[in-house]
């Protein structure tokens, strides 16, 4: 957790080839309570962190290099809040 955008950059392309414009490439460490996110925001990229005092983040099957989430799902990983929730999956259309 100590690389910056051009270290963490430099592991975007050397995995999937390419920093692809409006990405996101997550990383976390071990016990999964600090995140890094590297966007390629389509001008430039820009690196951001956090850390969480208490539990961790939810993250997919281990094993799994790459999972396309929607934006909200996306904005629930990063606070830290189980992802797999929001979206579809989660929808009450009617009782």
């Amino acid at each position: 957790m100590r690389a910056g955008t051009d270290s963490v950059l430099a592991r975007v392309v050397a995995v999937f080839g390419a920093a692809h414009p409006h990405h996101a490439y997550l990383f976390t460490n071990r016990r999964a309570n600090r995140l890094k996110v590297l966007v390629h925001d389509g001008i430039g990229v820009w690196l951001a962190a956090r850390r969480l005092h208490q539990g961790r983040f939810v993250w997919p099957q281990l094993g799994v290099s790459t999972t396309a989430v929607s934006h909200a799902q996306l904005d629930a990983l990063v606070l830290g809040l189980p992802w797999q929730r929001v979206g579809e999956h989660g929808v009450i259309s009617m009782l």
